[in-house]
């Protein structure tokens, strides 16, 4: 079917771009003013009192204090890494720092430009950090500092919640063991595990020696090391968290801030896990993953947290915040990465692009598989009507039995029939009890009848910090619609159905109540929660970080597999969409696709390694362009010219060679090309029905009916139409209701459906 052309775009501020500067992230993170502190929690402020009349800059003589390891009002756990940049004509010997009025000079050492240094006692609250050249320059920063179990921006906290400690096996196949506070924690520890000259991880048996069988491995920047991987295991935000890096024992002191490995190049890549049904209320025993080998060989460092698995927690909030604090650990321990790099699939890509949209400053540019841009909106909107479809095909109402198996799936949009229950499914992240973690007890979940103040089991109520509660239910509110929906409008003014089964179908289809079970009425959106999640970006904006974030979307193909899957190639064209909307173009965006012969997104795959070393090179050139461009324009220069949107031909790629030989080189398009031909794109319900590519309309503006847009009807026929859609049917010509750009970035929440910006 012909694809939706783009509607009218909304009416956007001029975008306000930070100018990229040095380490890409450090001034995002750093340069906002602290006057925007918004602690979730009620936090006391510390009674020592210094002058902080020039926050987090120098009084004009070159001397600086910044945080480094995070935002100066998003410091979580009792410390932080601080940096004075020292001006050329000041002896760094005459620099003295303060805590809050103590002297805290000891703690620093000489860094580049300056001095860097780990301050700690930091009692959850704010502090005054100043550095000064006495009779010469003042710099202060005010900090806020959040407890190191969380919350910092994600909000009053989860209850209740459920520690998998136990449950959590390390890299190294050791169990975490119980918990040593209600929070979930685990003493932080170190283990070692080395690669194999035969291709294997293994645990290093003595961290003094080199086993006969060590593997060495040569770093992007040259260098060639002992194949030997630290990783750190810990717990912040009430999630395990996994940091790995090439280390050698035997040879070399601990790193830290100061004292780097040997093997590290610079770099960090933070993984992120898929899933998301039964992600809530749960600690979770796994991570995106950190033992990989195409980046760990390479000397990159790897990091993740069982809170950035959405199959433990599908929420892109906690998730962020999740990253913030995994991230300011690395940073506080191994010194400041020249960039951080998201990789994700799945439920990993909503994480990577939320993120880097959201919270800019956490992410220099994420490579994406099996993509979606959001989970709230482009998934569950399909899922949901998904559901409504199987729901009425398979039921007894009027007509539903005179559709064939062709006809359903030309309603429903999707590649192969059995696709229709599958997705139906993948609702079930939309009912409050259809899916829990093992380790939620059965005695607290949610029943209508047994236990109706339980937990549920819904994407609404594990994010009701942004979409706020109900006062009539206690629920989430939800940001769910189908009202002037016409289910089968394509498929009918394609001539697939008739004139009265795509009446009976709408007349049928009705909605699902705030429990999941069948409504004749259709379902309409809460306003509130529907205005918060286009303020809050929870709907993928693309307008925020995202537009100056170099992306690459590799997309296994999946649309054919016969049972139907999730992860529908249109999703890609959906973020490009909001990126084009947002922005005017997506040219930071790379598109690549290939067949599922390696999964989704295997970091061994030949086209993801390749892709691996060309973001990196992507990002570097960024950092290195300079200039005060914007920061769009710096990205899209920047981008290497080997990295064009591409296919390749369906197998296994054995060599570099055929690397090259199988592939196709032209613009990715969803309806055109050699690629399409390969890899056809289906869409979704909302879209059959006439909505964007986007997926972006949660509830459209509503018109009368046009005989126009229909097949010649009697006036039976007619009448009946619009008595079906007596209130109008959805026009997708005009933004949806209360669809607006994103209100700002980095939004602090403080209690359910309550929040601000700290950078608008």
């Amino acid at each position: 079917m012909p694809l939706p052309s783009r509607r009218r775009p909304l009416t956007r501020p001029p975008l306000r771009r930070r100018p990229l500067s040095g380490r890409l992230g450090r001034r995002l993170l750093t340069s906002l003013a602290a006057a925007a502190l918004l602690a979730p929690l009620a936090i006391a402020t510390s009674a020592a009192a210094e002058d902080t009349s020039d926050e987090g800059a120098s009084n004009g003589r070159g001397l600086r204090i910044t945080t480094v390891s995070s935002r100066p009002d998003a410091v979580s756990g009792s410390e932080t890494l601080v940096r004075v940049e020292v001006p050329a004509w000041v002896d760094a010997d005459e620099v003295t720092v303060t805590r809050d009025g103590a002297d805290v000079t000891g703690l620093f050492e000489p860094d580049r430009d300056g001095l860097l240094g780990l301050v700690d006692g930091l009692d959850p609250g704010h502090h005054n950090l100043v550095a000064r050249v006495p009779g010469a320059a003042t710099s202060a920063q005010r900090v806020s500092a959040h407890p190191v179990t969380g919350p910092v921006f994600s909000g009053p906290q989860e209850a209740p919640f459920y520690c998998e400690t136990t449950e959590y096996r390390s890299p190294a196949g050791v169990r975490g063991g119980p918990p040593i506070d209600e929070n979930c924690s685990l003493a932080t520890r170190v283990e070692y595990l080395y690669r194999t000259t035969g291709g294997a991880f293994r645990p290093l048996p003595d961290p003094a020696q080199h086993p006969a069988d060590l593997a060495t491995t040569t770093t992007l920047d040259g260098t060639e090391v002992p194949y030997i991987v630290r990783i750190e295991i810990g717990t912040v935000n009430r999630g395990i968290y996994e940091i790995a890096s090439l280390h050698d024992p035997a040879a070399e002191p601990e790193p830290t801030a100061h004292q780097r490995s040997q093997g590290w190049n610079g770099r960090l890549v933070y993984t992120f896990g898929g899933g998301c049904r039964g992600g809530w209320y749960t600690q979770g025993a796994s991570t995106g993953g950190v033992l990989v080998d195409s980046m760990l060989s390479r000397g990159f460092a790897v990091a993740s947290n069982t809170l950035n698995a959405f199959g433990n927690n599908c929420s892109d909030l906690l998730t962020t915040e999740s990253l913030a604090m995994t991230r300011e650990r690395f940073v506080e321990a191994y010194g400041e990465p020249a960039y951080t790099m998201g990789w994700g699939c799945s439920g990993g890509a909503y994480q990577a692009h939320q993120a880097a949209d959201s919270y800019p400053g956490l992410l220099d540019g994420i490579i994406v598989g099996c993509s979606f841009p959001d989970v709230g909106f482009g998934t569950s909107q399909k899922l949901a009507d998904a559901r409504l479809l199987r729901t009425w095909f398979t039921g007894d109402e009027p007509g539903a039995a005179s559709f064939t198996a062709a006809q359903e799936l030309a309603v429903a949009g999707f590649g192969v029939h059995r696709a229709i229950a599958a997705q139906s499914t993948g609702a079930q992240r939309l009912d409050p009890d259809a899916e829990f973690d093992a380790s939620v007890p059965l005695e607290v979940r949610y029943n209508a009848v047994t236990n109706p103040t339980g937990a549920r089991a819904t994407i609404w109520d594990h994010t009701r910090n942004v979409y706020g509660i109900d006062r009539g239910t206690g629920f989430a509110r939800r940001p769910l619609d189908n009202v002037g929906v016409q289910y089968g409008l394509t498929a009918l003014q394609d001539g697939k159905i008739t004139v009265d089964q795509f009446l009976d179908l709408n007349a049928g289809i009705g909605g699902f109540d705030i429990d999941a079970e069948p409504t004749d009425e259709r379902i309409q959106a809460d306003p509130a929660a529907r205005r918060a999640a286009y303020q809050t970006g929870r709907m993928l904006d693309g307008g925020g970080g995202l537009s100056r974030t170099p992306i690459i979307d590799f997309r296994a193909y999946t649309d054919g597999l016969v049972g139907g899957d999730i992860h529908m190639r249109y999703h890609s064209f959906s973020t490009q969409e909001r990126l084009i909307e947002a922005n005017g173009d997506a040219d930071n965006q790379v598109m690549l696709v290939q067949d599922d012969t390696y999964g989704g997104l295997d970091a061994g795959n030949p086209v993801l390694v390749q892709a691996l070393e060309q973001m990196d090179r992507w990002i570097l050139a960024i950092e290195a362009d300079g200039s005060r461009r914007d920061p769009h324009d710096v990205v899209v220069d920047s981008k290497p010219a080997d990295l064009v949107d591409a296919c390749w031909t369906p197998g296994a790629i054995g060599s570099s060679e055929e690397l090259e030989s199988k592939k196709i080189v032209e613009d990715i398009r969803p309806d055109a090309g050699q690629c399409h031909e390969l890899y056809p794109t289906f869409t979704s319900p909302r879209i059959v029905a006439g909505g964007p590519l986007a997926s972006d309309v949660i509830t459209c503006r509503r018109t009368s009916p046009d005989q126009a847009d229909y097949p010649t009807m009697t006036t039976e026929q007619w009448d009946r139409l619009r008595q079906v859609f007596a209130d109008g049917v959805c026009d997708y010509g005009r933004p949806g209701v209360d669809e607006a750009p994103m209100g700002g970035t980095w939004a602090f929440f403080s209690a359910p459906g309550r929040w601000d910006f700290a950078d608008r």
